[in-house]
C-alpha cells in the first residue's frame, strides 16, 4: 500500500486523515503543495478518480472570489490548480489510482483490507 496525502492547507480533515493512518501504523507520504508543485499527470489521476469539479474547494471564501470558481472547463481548471494549489480541497488521499478527497475512513479501511 502506497498512501500519499496531498495537502495545501491544514484543516481539521487533514489532521483527522493524518491521525487515521498514524493510529494504524500505515506509512504515509505527505505532499505539502506549498513546497511541491503538483504535476499535470497527478491532476489527471485525481480527475479520473473523483472528477475535476470535485477538486475545487468551493467552501473557502478566498476560492469563491477566484475566477476558477466560475469555470467548469477542465483544461482551465487544471491550469488554475497547477498555478494555485490553494484552490484544491484538502486532504486528497491517493492509493495508486484510487483517490479520495476529504475525510473518508470507510474507503481507507477498505483499502487496508484489500492490501492485506
Amino acid at each position: 500500500m502506497n498512501i500519499q496525502l496531498y495537502i495545501s492547507k491544514k484543516n481539521f480533515d487533514v489532521q483527522k486523515a493524518e491521525r487515521f493512518f498514524k493510529e494504524r501504523r500505515i506509512a504515509v507520504q505527505v505532499m505539502d503543495l506549498k513546497k511541491h508543485r503538483l504535476g499535470e499527470r497527478e491532476l489527471q489521476v485525481f480527475a479520473r478518480g473523483i472528477g475535476m469539479e470535485a477538486l475545487l474547494d468551493r467552501d473557502d471564501k478566498k476560492v469563491a472570489a477566484h475566477p476558477a470558481s466560475y469555470n467548469s472547463i477542465e483544461a482551465h481548471l487544471m491550469a488554475y490548480f497547477i498555478e494555485n494549489p490553494w484552490l484544491l480541497r484538502a486532504p486528497i488521499v491517493r492509493n495508486g489510482s484510487k483517490v479520495t478527497i476529504g475525510y473518508c475512513p470507510e474507503v481507507w479501511e477498505q483499502w487496508i483490507r484489500d492490501g492485506k
